[in-house]
């Protein structure tokens, strides 16, 4: 079964088209990875099929139903995770999702008893008579995670549900993905964070200019780039040199520098590493490490967008 079907779909603000003719499948089941940069049209397509916003046209079915047509069932079987926590400080843990549950008209009993699960499921049932603002980022994250799934929907998007915490709870976080999607959750999962993605995405689309420009498995899309190798070089210090000098170079075709690390992707059957360290030598550059490395996800994105996914 198809849990989400999207369909030539388009937003205009005014004259510019933050998502254009975008059309995407999402089978039941899948843990659906969605990337694309800041203002490649991500937020813009998550927000319409959230209802937040309307479509200049096309169409949005959630469980073969048109989400206009059927905005209750829609949103019965969607549960959201925002970017922006979206909980009440001065409520409780408890108060928090037993209000979100609420919202879709779950009373009693019932509301007591899926409050109650989603808290043990994000690890915070001792935490249920505390209030978020003594929480650290993680656990306020988590109790995000529990307003959304209390309601036990069928499609959860997860929208960068691990910025700015820790590795532990981040790693905490995807152990949750995981077991959601175990217990029949499909999802849609966005994040800055690439080894995120290869780590739990059964499948994903890469979005840019409003368009997707890549969709499949890691290991198909992986497959695209077989004639390209990374090269990641590390400098005692974060001042730069002319990209220009380096794309001079026979089989060099992108150089990216952030910070005190030049990420350089070059033709797979072109042998420059040695004129690429004597180009750096030259610029007065003092190389700290070098690595060559296989093609992976980054390297995709990097390929297809001309720009890495945090840009």
């Amino acid at each position: 079964m198809n849990v989400l079907d999207i369909r030539s779909l388009t937003k205009k603000f005014g004259d510019f088209i933050a998502v254009d003719n975008v059309s995407l499948t999402i089978r039941e089941g899948e843990i659906f990875g969605f990337l694309g940069a800041n203002g490649a049209g991500k937020s813009t397509t998550i927000n319409m099929i959230s209802s937040l916003l309307v479509p200049t046209s096309g169409e949005i079915r959630i469980l073969d139903r048109d989400i206009t047509k059927h905005s209750r069932f829609a949103k019965l079987n969607l549960g959201i995770v925002p970017q922006d926590l979206a909980i009440y400080e001065d409520m409780t843990a408890y108060e928090n999702v037993s209000f979100f549950a609420g919202l879709y008209g779950i009373r009693g009993s019932e509301l007591k008893e899926r409050t109650e699960e989603a808290l043990a499921f994000v690890g915070l049932s001792d935490k249920a008579k505390s209030f978020p603002k003594n929480f650290s980022g993680g656990m306020k994250r988590r109790l995000n995670i529990a307003c959304a799934i209390a309601h036990k929907p069928k499609l959860i998007i997860m929208d960068e549900p691990t910025v700015g915490i820790d590795p532990q709870s981040r790693n905490y976080i995807l152990t949750s993905v995981r077991k959601l999607n175990e217990s029949g959750c499909t999802i849609i999962y966005t994040s800055h964070y690439m080894e995120e993605v290869e780590e739990i995405c059964t499948r994903i689309a890469i979005v840019d200019h409003g368009k997707i420009i890549a969709e499949g498995t890691k290991e198909q899309l992986k497959a695209t780039i077989t004639d390209v190798k990374d090269i990641r070089l590390e400098m005692k210090s974060s001042a730069g040199t002319e990209s220009e000098r380096l794309t001079s170079i026979p089989g060099v075709r992108k150089v990216l520098q952030e910070e005190n690390v030049i990420y350089i992707q070059s033709d797979a059957a072109v042998d420059n590493l040695n004129r690429i360290l004597k180009q750096l030598m030259a610029d007065g550059m003092e190389i700290r490490a070098v690595e060559e490395r296989e093609p992976n996800l980054e390297s995709v994105f990097l390929t297809l967008t001309g720009r890495k996914l945090r840009d």
